[in-house]
């Protein structure tokens, strides 16, 4: 299939918060678009690596501005990336253009030109209802700026709204995220995204912590942290339609559907990674290496193929995070029905633990799914064991 979605990255942090390890770019508080020459000068070279884009003839459904912190551009910045992929590849009508943005980065105005400029879809980065908790993280935002943006989110008019959060930091009790979920639903968005923390190498967190130990939540707790979040979101209306994604009806993120089913897309910028022609490849996670090899032409397509066997695994690994699973059909299709005969083999000590359950769905296909929440909270059991098999 010829790729219809597009992933660009926008590096630019106020400040790196203690967990992350994407590739940033921090510019300090008083920095933005119209008054920072390095993302100007990124802009451009997006601009660039856009223009090498060979053009698989097929317009873009979707779009995800991603980061980083996107909504450090300046409107006009924004629309020039949209109008560049618009020449190149065309949008579809009805195409869905999200962006993530921070609280305390943008105003009523700004909000509303990107809405004008394109965007149709907002994921706004509040990771905790709790000041302290945002201090740990070192979140540039406190909770009053939380309610503050999505204040000017209703007064811009956008509908379309996600909301992030983030469970098992350092210092968070049950009480905590039980709040945070409590604040997230009466806030009314349309789609909640509940990440649990990983402990990156090379982030300020893993110098200060070890998994395992205070003030990290035991396993335990953050095990039903997992928990305690599927029962509130779906209880309050959300359906769990991803590990870690909860929508309303008809507002499940159609640009990470396209990741979960392993369909090919183009991505643009630092860091960010491709799925094209069978190949995936990631693009220099430095600033200066990004920009040479944009020089350079931007050529990727020396990145190995996937073999068949790296898709079926992959098939699986992203598949299984949504609830609705993977197509048996669809794998015997691609892969053989030898492979869906060992994979049966394989799950059989999990579908009777009540992890794996087989489902049928749609003209007799049955579908390959983990359980909501026990199967879905031990995934990487699940997959640690079709990778060895």
């Amino acid at each position: 299939m010829p790729p219809t979605a597009a992933y660009i990255h926008i590096p630019f942090c106020r400040r790196r918060c203690y967990y992350c390890d994407f590739p940033v770019f921090v510019v300090g508080d008083r920095q933005n678009g119209a008054t920072s020459g390095n993302i100007q000068l990124y802009v451009e070279q997006l601009g660039r690596e856009i223009a090498t884009q060979t053009n698989y003839q097929q317009p873009l459904d979707t779009i995800f501005f991603g980061g980083g912190t996107p909504s450090l551009l300046t409107v006009e910045q924004l629309g020039q990336i949209i109008e560049w992929l618009s020449t190149k590849f065309g949008i579809a009508n009805g195409a869905e253009i999200s962006m993530e943005i921070d609280p305390g980065t943008f105003d009523r105005a700004q909000i509303q030109g990107y809405l004008q400029a394109g965007v149709n879809r907002v994921s706004i980065g509040v990771q905790a209802f709790q000041d302290n908790l945002l201090t740990v993280c070192g979140r540039s935002h406190t909770v009053a700026d939380i309610y503050a943006a999505v204040e000017l989110l209703h007064q811009a008019g956008v509908q379309n709204w996600s909301l992030d959060l983030i469970s098992g930091l350092p210092q968070q009790t049950l009480d905590d995220w039980e709040n945070s979920l409590k604040c997230a639903i009466d806030l009314n968005p349309l789609h909640v995204s509940c990440y649990d923390l990983i402990v990156e190498a090379q982030t300020p967190f893993a110098k200060q912590y070890q998994p395992g130990n205070t003030p990290l939540p035991s396993d335990k707790n953050t095990a039903q942290m997992y928990r305690i979040a599927q029962q509130n979101l779906t209880t309050a209306g959300y359906a769990h339609y991803e590990i870690s994604n909860y929508a309303k009806p008809a507002h499940q993120c159609r640009h990470n559907l396209t990741y979960w089913h392993n369909l090919p897309y183009y991505a643009f910028g630092m860091g960010a990674a491709s799925n094209l022609e069978e190949r995936r490849f990631t693009r220099p996670r430095k600033t200066q290496e990004y920009y040479q090899w944009v020089a350079d032409g931007c050529n990727w397509n020396e990145a190995a193929i996937t073999s068949a066997e790296d898709r079926f695994l992959e098939t699986l690994m992203l598949g299984l995070r949504l609830s609705r699973g993977v197509s048996l059909r669809s794998i015997e299709s691609e892969f053989g029905i030898d492979k869906v005969n060992s994979l049966l083999k394989c799950l059989d000590r999990y579908q009777q633990s009540g992890w794996v359950d087989f489902v049928a769905i749609e003209n007799g296909d049955r579908y390959l799914k983990l359980s909501d929440p026990e199967g879905l909270l031990f995934s990487n059991v699940v997959l640690t064991e079709i990778f060895r098999y």
